[in-house]
């Protein structure tokens, strides 16, 4: 219970649900804590600087990845695996949300209820 609460934000989840959010929340919170040169190519890191990148990125991904991706010590490597894995979901799901999106009106619904909950599915 503890570990939830130290979370900054939700984990990713393995049915690849939140990866568009997850890996903005990532970027931003790296570059916080100036650590966002250690997931881009040709960076040159500290021991100490990867370790704590990686620390960060196992916190924040759902158990089931965290197990698949045990042997990986590089935040590079974990990021490119994890990108590999998940980064068909922009060319797949962006659309299809951002066409629900434009064409999401306020007159389609009976409460406001039903338009709040419709809003935040997308």
């Amino acid at each position: 219970m503890a570990n939830i609460k130290n979370r900054k934000f939700i984990s990713l989840d393995i049915s690849r649900k939140n990866y568009l959010s997850w890996i903005l929340d990532v970027k931003l919170h790296l570059s916080g804590k100036k650590l966002r040169h250690t997931i881009e190519a040709e960076n040159t890191v500290s021991n100490e600087e990867r370790a704590t990148a990686l620390i960060f990125l196992r916190r924040h991904i759902d158990d089931g990845l965290k197990y698949k991706y045990l042997t990986v010590e590089n935040p590079l490597e974990l990021w490119q695996n994890l990108n590999d894995m998940f980064e068909h979901l922009k060319a797949v799901v962006l659309p299809k949300e951002l066409n629900d999106w434009s064409h999401l009106r306020f007159q389609d619904f009976k409460t406001v209820s039903e338009y709040n909950s419709a809003l935040f599915k997308i």
